[in-house]
């Protein structure tokens, strides 16, 4: 409880100079702070206790593949961005395999895999003339976060796990799947700061939320 404590501090100290960083477009301060944040939803994950080790490794996985996607957004050149893609796309598989992988098929499953395909389905239409020769590794991500959405319903309709952690799980799969949006809309659509100050609370609550699931299914 103690080391959930401290790194919830860090984090919230850390979170503002991410955002001024960003704000200011300063890579030599983006960089340390970017990964420092991100390393500690690793390392929430790390402290947590694991009921279902399955779970914890293949999250584990996840998470450091996702800091690695942190690592290479937080560099300028447009090769860093698909790197970052790859890694960020990688990552969701492991959240696939993890959710998919602990629990049942339910109507949670086909009722919210519906709901998120036609909102993604939107989304891409509206990206698409934006989106150039980004198209193809685009959609792959969109289909891929997409799926991942889809296992969080699947846990969050599965009664066998607690309602908190099933809770957890799906709140944090939903904010990062948030967060993606406004990275997209700031990268096609229109730069401007409102996304990053709305879409990267989103995403480290969402990353420190799926940190926190592995000891509370």
């Amino acid at each position: 409880m103690t080391l959930n404590i401290i790194i919830i501090v860090l984090s919230g100290i850390l979170l503002p100079f991410l955002l001024y960083y960003e704000y200011r477009e300063n890579r030599k301060g983006l960089l340390p702070t970017k990964t420092a944040l991100s390393a500690l939803f690793v390392m929430t994950l790390l402290v947590q206790p694991h009921p279902i080790p399955f779970y914890y490794h293949v999250l584990l996985i996840g998470l450091l593949f996702c800091l690695g996607g942190d690592v290479f957004l937080a560099l300028p050149q447009d090769k860093m961005f698909r790197l970052g893609l790859v890694s960020f796309l990688i990552g969701h598989i492991f959240y696939i395999i993890g959710f998919f992988g602990v629990a049942c098929i339910n109507i949670w499953t086909w009722v919210g895999t519906l709901i998120v395909f036609i909102f993604s389905g939107y989304i891409y239409y509206w990206l698409k003339p934006r989106l150039g020769s980004m198209k193809v590794p685009v959609l792959a991500y969109i289909i891929v976060i997409t799926i991942m959405l889809s296992g969080a319903w699947s846990i969050l309709g599965d009664s066998s796990f607690a309602w908190k952690g099933r809770m957890v799980v799906f709140s944090g799969a939903s904010c990062f799947y948030v967060s993606d949006l406004f990275v997209a809309r700031d990268r096609f659509v229109k730069k401007e700061p409102a996304n990053r100050f709305i879409g990267l609370p989103l995403y480290y609550v969402g990353q420190f939320l799926l940190a926190f699931s592995v000891g509370l299914l």
